[in-house]
C-alpha cells in the first residue's frame, strides 16, 4: 500500500525492535492486510512523535510501502488511547501478540481475528471479563483462522454426534476421537457439548478447555517455545 492517496489501515503494533541507530522494526497487525514488518524510520529518534504512537495495544491507521517482506512505513496515527492492560492483563496482551506473531502467514488478511482481536484487547482492558475464558476464545477463533476449527459435538474419526455419557479422547489434528486414541483421553462428552455452547462458566470445563487448547497451541507452534508463557510461570500462574 502507498503511504499517499490511499486509505489508512486500522492496525495494531505487535512487537518492535531497534533497527540501526534511529530507526524501528515494527511488527502490524492490520486489518485488511494481516501480519507483516515494517521500518519505521527515525521512529527511535527521541523527538519523533512515533515513539509514543507505535506502542503495543494503541489502535492506529497506518500505510506504508514497498513490495518486499519488509515494508516501509509511510504514516501512523493513533485513533485512540492504548488499551490500559496492567498485571495479568498484561500478560495475556503480550501472550495474544505473540500468538499471531509466531502462527499467522505473512500478509495473509484475517479481518474477522482482527476483529476478534481488538475484542478481546477491550474485554481485558475492560477489566470485567474473566481472563481465561477469554483466552480460550480468542485461541479457538485463532485455531479456526488457521484451518484448525473444532467442532466439540461432533467426533472426528467417526462423524457421530457426541453422546453426553460416553468419553472422548482429542487429538489436535484430528479433533474430538471416539474411537481412536488422543494426547487427551477420558474426556466426558457433556463437558465436550458444553464446550460447543460456549459455557465456559463450569470450572471442570473451563480446566477441559485449557487442556485442550494447549494442546492444539503446541501442535501448531510445532515445539517453538512462547516468551510470554514466562510471564505467567513468574507469578505462579498459566496462560
Amino acid at each position: 500500500m502507498s503511504d499517499r492517496g490511499q486509505q489508512l489501515d486500522p492496525a495494531f503494533v505487535l512487537h518492535r525492535r531497534p533497527y540501526g541507530e534511529t530507526s524501528l522494526i515494527v511488527d502490524l497487525f492490520t486489518l485488511h492486510h494481516g501480519h507483516f514488518s515494517a521500518v519505521a524510520r527515525g521512529a527511535a529518534r527521541p523527538r519523533s512523535q512515533w515513539q509514543a504512537e507505535l506502542q503495543p495495544f494503541r489502535p492506529l491507521r497506518i500505510s506504508w510501502s514497498g513490495r518486499q517482506s519488509l515494508k516501509t512505513l509511510g504514516h501512523a496515527e493513533a485513533t485512540a488511547p492504548a488499551l490500559a492492560l496492567a498485571g495479568d492483563r498484561l500478560y495475556c496482551g503480550f501472550y495474544l501478540n505473540e500468538l499471531l506473531l509466531r502462527l499467522l502467514t505473512e500478509a495473509d488478511p484475517a479481518p474477522d481475528l482482527f476483529s476478534a482481536y481488538l475484542d478481546t484487547l477491550e474485554r481485558l482492558a475492560a477489566g470485567s471479563a474473566a481472563l481465561e475464558p477469554t483466552l480460550r476464545r480468542f485461541e479457538y477463533r485463532l485455531a479456526g483462522e488457521l484451518g484448525y476449527g473444532i467442532s466439540w459435538d461432533r467426533a472426528g474419526d467417526t462423524g457421530e454426534p457426541v453422546q453426553p455419557e460416553r468419553y472422548y479422547a482429542f487429538h489436535p489434528a484430528q479433533g474430538v476421537l471416539a474411537e481412536a486414541p488422543g494426547p487427551v483421553g477420558g474426556i466426558p462428552g457433556e463437558h465436550l457439548l458444553a464446550l460447543a455452547a460456549d459455557e465456559l462458566d463450569n470450572q471442570a470445563v473451563l480446566r477441559l478447555a485449557k487442556r485442550l487448547m494447549r494442546s492444539l497451541v503446541d501442535h501448531l507452534l510445532q515445539g517453538r517455545p512462547l516468551h510470554s508463557r514466562r510471564l505467567f510461570v513468574r507469578q505462579g500462574r498459566s496462560e
